[in-house]
């Protein structure tokens, strides 16, 4: 289904190697994605070159833009249909992930992906807010992403509860990340973290791509993070 040999090509300037073996996985889940999307609304984007782009490579510039050591423990928060998690996971299968979402009609599809795929993850039908505030998942991962619409100091406030102090907090942004990252230096103060490096990529079809890497010095204080309602209306 996806352009297999275009893919390929487009992950070279960015040093990532499409084996065979990946391409068949990438070739599953699209298939299965847009399959699935007819009975539950999952992406707007179901053309083979969409996928490829918009999800698939868009995803593996994760790892283009962080060096995330090998066994590192990985949550992808508000992961929506597997993105960016799953893709990063086929390609780096040592990494333990672990896959968060508020819609349960979305875990059970990624059950199903992850059994035809192979991909051994966790999967969490919660609320961002609320798993922040769960001793067993606070502070516990190496690396948290997010690939959200909300802004830089809300993204934070979901997703550097989970980050473990010395990991990074990795958030997928589509542009005005120098802008975002200076708005967000109150929560970021508040939170733990600081920012760290952003990466910006140009995709084929010429969209960008901003990459912020964030790292968590100090512990995120137990009132953080707030409930969704309160964050959207006096973000940090």
């Amino acid at each position: 289904m996806i352009p297999r040999d275009d893919l390929r090509a487009w992950c070279v300037p960015f040093g990532l190697d499409m084996s065979d073996a990946l391409l068949d996985q990438l070739d599953v889940y699209a298939e299965f994605l847009v399959e699935y999307n007819q009975k539950v609304n999952l992406t707007a984007i179901t053309d083979p070159v969409g996928i490829a782009v918009k999800h698939f490579l868009d995803s593996l510039l994760l790892l283009a833009a962080a060096d995330i050591p090998a066994g590192a423990s990985l949550i992808d928060v508000g992961t929506g249909a597997g993105f960016p998690g799953v893709p990063v996971h086929l390609t780096r299968d040592d990494l333990h992930l672990t896959l968060l979402d508020s819609l349960n009609k979305r875990i059970v599809f990624l059950q199903e992906l992850c059994q035809r795929l192979n991909v051994n993850a966790s999967l969490l039908h919660a609320r961002a807010e609320d798993a922040g505030r769960d001793p067993s998942l606070r502070e516990q991962f190496d690396f948290a992403t997010a690939r959200a619409v909300a802004s830089l100091p809300v993204l934070c406030e979901y997703c550097l509860p989970f980050v473990r102090v010395g990991g990074i907090f990795a958030a997928l942004k589509s542009r005005n990340a120098a802008e975002e990252t200076a708005l967000a230096g109150h929560a970021l103060a508040l939170l733990g973290g600081r920012a760290e490096t952003e990466r910006s990529f140009i995709l084929p079809d010429s969209s960008e791509r901003c990459i912020l890497l964030i790292r968590k010095i100090s512990h995120t204080p137990p009132k953080f993070p707030r409930p969704a309602a309160k964050m959207a209306k006096s973000p940090l």
